[in-house]
C-alpha cells in the first residue's frame, strides 16, 4: 500500500506546476502586456485551460488508458511510424530514445521526433540519456561532459547544458535524462566519471547550475535519487547497498538533490539502491524514500523510476516477476516507469498488455489508491499538454 508515500495534489497545485514550467518548452511568450486590475493575465488563463483539458480527459479515460499512460518504454528502430503505432497501441504516455532510435542526422532525427507521436494535441514525453561524456547519445553534442566540468567553474556547466539541451530541443526531444546528481570522490567507482562533484559542496552548485542551462529547453531529471556514488556498486549488476544513515545522507548526498529541486528540475529519478538504514528495498520501491523527496525536499514534479529491467534482471528472487514490480513502484510514489525493452518484450520477460492488466487489477483490488493513480495521470496530462503549446478545451473523440 501506498500509505501516505505522497500527497495527493489538488487542482490548484496542478496549475501552479504548469505556470513554473519552462516558457519556451510550453509555446509561451516570455513577455506580457500590463493587465487591467483583477483581470487574469494570459499566462495564468493558459495555465487554467491546461489545467481543465487535462481534469476533462482524466474523466473520460478508462483505468487502462490511465494506468497505461504511466509507462515510458523503449521499442527500437528509426521510423517514426513504427514508434506512432507502437506509443498508440499501448496508450503509451512517453518513449526513450536509444542509440537504436537514433538516424544519422539531425533533420532525420527531428523528423522522427515530430511524426512520434499520436496527438499532437498531447505530445509523448520523448526522454533521451543525454549526459555528455561517458553517455552520449547524440554525436554532435561536443559539449563538456562531467568528467571534466566537475573541476571546472559552475558556469562551464551552464554553458555545456545550455549548448547540450539546444541540441535536444532542436531535436524535438521534451526531457533528458542528463544531470547526475549523485558524489563520489572514488575514482574506481563506476559512475565517477558521470559526477558533477565529489562531494556534496561541489556538486550541488554544478547540478543547479545544470538545471539552470537546460531551463526552457528541456525538461530536466536529477539522477539516481537517493544517491548513487554512496554504494560504489553498479546497479544494472545487482541491487548495490550501503548503511549509510539518513543523517549523514542528509548531509553528505542530498544537497545536490536538493539543488537541483530548487533550481527548477521537473523530473527526479528514482535508482535501484538500498539504503538499508533508512529502508532495506530498493529506493525505486521505497515509500519512506518517496517521502523523503517529496516531503523533505519539497519536490512537486515527476518521478520516475531508472529502467524496471534492472531491478528483473537483478538477480534477487524478491525482484523476478515484472508485474509484481511494476505494481510496488506505483505503489511506492512513482509517476512513471521506464522499460528500456528490446524489439520483442516477452525476450526481457515482459508482456506490456498482461502488465497493464495486473497494474489495472492491482488498483482494483485497493494496492494502490486509484487516487493516487489519478494523480499520476493528471500531473502527467498537464505537463504533455503544456509542451504541445495548445490551450483548447478537451473535446471527446479527439
Amino acid at each position: 500500500m501506498r500509505s501516505g508515500s505522497r500527497r495527493i495534489h489538488p487542482l490548484g497545485a496542478l496549475v501552479a506546476g504548469v505556470m513554473l514550467l519552462p516558457l519556451a518548452l510550453a509555446g509561451c511568450s516570455a513577455s506580457e502586456p500590463d493587465q487591467p486590475a483583477g483581470r487574469p493575465s494570459p499566462r495564468k488563463t493558459s495555465a487554467a485551460r491546461v489545467a481543465a483539458y487535462a481534469e476533462d480527459r482524466l474523466g473520460q479515460m478508462t483505468l487502462t488508458e490511465k494506468v497505461a499512460s504511466l509507462l515510458m518504454l523503449h521499442h527500437p528502430g528509426t521510423d517514426a511510424g513504427g514508434l506512432r503505432t507502437f506509443a498508440d497501441s499501448h496508450g503509451l504516455g512517453g518513449l526513450i530514445l536509444m542509440g537504436d532510435n537514433l538516424p544519422d542526422s539531425a533533420p532525420a532525427l527531428a523528423a522522427l521526433t515530430a511524426g512520434a507521436s499520436p496527438d499532437p494535441g498531447l505530445p509523448l514525453l520523448l526522454g533521451i540519456d543525454q549526459e555528455g561524456g561517458a553517455v552520449s547519445r547524440l554525436a554532435s553534442d561536443r559539449a563538456s561532459g562531467a568528467d571534466t566540468l566537475k573541476s571546472m567553474p559552475a558556469q562551464a556547466t551552464v554553458d555545456a547544458f545550455t549548448s547540450r539541451s539546444g541540441l535536444l530541443a532542436d531535436a524535438g526531444i521534451n526531457l533528458n535524462f542528463g544531470i547526475v546528481a549523485d558524489v563520489t570522490a572514488d575514482p574506481d567507482s563506476f559512475i565517477f566519471d558521470r559526477v558533477l562533484g565529489t562531494d556534496a559542496a561541489s556538486g550541488a552548485p554544478r547540478v543547479a547550475a545544470a538545471v539552470s542551462g537546460e531551463r526552457g529547453r528541456v525538461l530536466s531529471t536529477l539522477k539516481h535519487f537517493p544517491g548513487h556514488g554512496a554504494t560504489g556498486e553498479d546497479s544494472h549488476r545487482g541491487i548495490p547497498s550501503t548503511a549509510l544513515r539518513r543523517a549523514d545522507w542528509l548531509a553528505r548526498v542530498a544537497p545536490p538533490f536538493r539543488a537541483g529541486i530548487d533550481a527548477g528540475a521537473e523530473v527526479v529519478m528514482f535508482g535501484h539502491l538500498a539504503y538499508t538504514a533508512v529502508d532495506r528495498r530498493p529506493a525505486s520501491l521505497s515509500p519512506a524514500w518517496h517521502t523523503i523527496l517529496r516531503g523533505e525536499l519539497g519536490f512537486d514534479g515527476v518521478a520516475i523510476t531508472d529502467d524496471m529491467l534492472m531491478l528483473q534482471h537483478s538477480g534477487v528472487p524478491e525482484y523476478a516477476d515484472p508485474v509484481e514490480n511494476a505494481i510496488s513502484a506505483l505503489a511506492a510514489g512513482n509517476t512513471m516507469l521506464l522499460y528500456v525493452l528490446p524489439a520483442d518484450p516477452a525476450a526481457a520477460g515482459v508482456d506490456i498488455p498482461v502488465m497493464i492488466a495486473g497494474i489495472a487489477a492491482a488498483v482494483e483490488a485497493g494496492r494502490i489508491p486509484l487516487a493516487a493513480i489519478d494523480d499520476d495521470v493528471q500531473r502527467l496530462l498537464v505537463l504533455r499538454r503544456t509542451l504541445s503549446g495548445q490551450t483548447g478545451p478537451f473535446l471527446p473523440g479527439d
